[in-house]
């Protein structure tokens, strides 16, 4: 199985990978397009020149890949995706072959993640737009509505919504789901030491959050603009 699991940035999207990375039968590939992303549209994200350094930069290479043989001859392939590296010029044929999950997140919630490391995101930045994209395409060329995943309900009971994902999607449920190591995982990629630092310090779920600070002018106006790409995936999620 090949587990396509699409999200914007500060949206519990490395917690998963590393709950999928803890099952005995699953590899785990951290943000594939990224540097091919990068290299693409010229953007200068920190650690611009690691990223493109140490990833692949071709689009179909990276393709290929994703339905290539399974790393360390596991059964389970889980690719943890940026909504936002998947550029229009990028062939999606190959997401027709894989299973795609859809990871949610409150986008007041994702902004104030997100200021904590880079200021101000466009909604660009944060993906949901791209998300809603994403989903319409899976939905019209496979006649399938695929698995929608809330951040906080995971949060707010991690066993019950990881079993139920699992049941959606054909896969037994490992208890190793529900913990990890402290430190990270030694799959992630390079741009992990300036993102990840929250996640490296935890080896489980953390509880949801309750609120979020005050957002600026600017981060209201694209929290406006994500919302309604949020809520459109939101009626489809799927309930422990």
């Amino acid at each position: 199985m090949r587990i396509a699991m699409w999200s914007g940035p500060r949206n519990l999207s490395t917690a998963m990978m590393y709950s999928f990375g803890a099952r005995t039968d699953c590899a785990v590939w951290d943000e594939p397009f990224y540097a091919a992303y990068l290299a693409k549209t010229g953007l200068n994200h920190p650690m611009r020149a690691e990223i493109l350094a140490a990833g692949e930069t071709n689009a179909d290479s990276v393709a290929a890949r994703c339905l290539g043989d399974i790393p360390d001859s596991k059964s389970v392939f889980y690719q943890k995706h940026m909504t936002h590296h998947m550029v229009p010029e990028f062939d999606r044929e190959w997401m027709n072959h894989v299973t795609n999950i859809f990871l949610i997140r409150d986008p007041a919630k994702v902004i104030a993640s997100y200021n904590a490391k880079r200021e101000n995101p466009t909604l660009e930045d944060i993906g949901f737009k791209q998300q809603a994209d994403i989903f319409e395409q899976v939905v019209k060329t496979t006649g399938i509505i695929p698995v929608v995943l809330d951040s906080d309900e995971i949060l707010a009971n991690p066993e019950a919504a990881l079993r139920a994902l699992c049941e959606h999607i054909g896969l037994e449920f490992q208890s190793n789901m529900l913990h990890w190591p402290k430190g990270g995982h030694l799959d992630d990629g390079v741009w992990g030491q300036h993102w990840y630092k929250s996640v490296w310090e935890s080896d489980g779920f953390a509880k949801p959050t309750a609120s979020t600070s005050a957002m600026s002018t600017e981060g209201s106006a694209v929290f406006q603009a994500a919302l309604p790409y949020y809520q459109r995936l939101y009626r489809h999620r799927i309930s422990p």
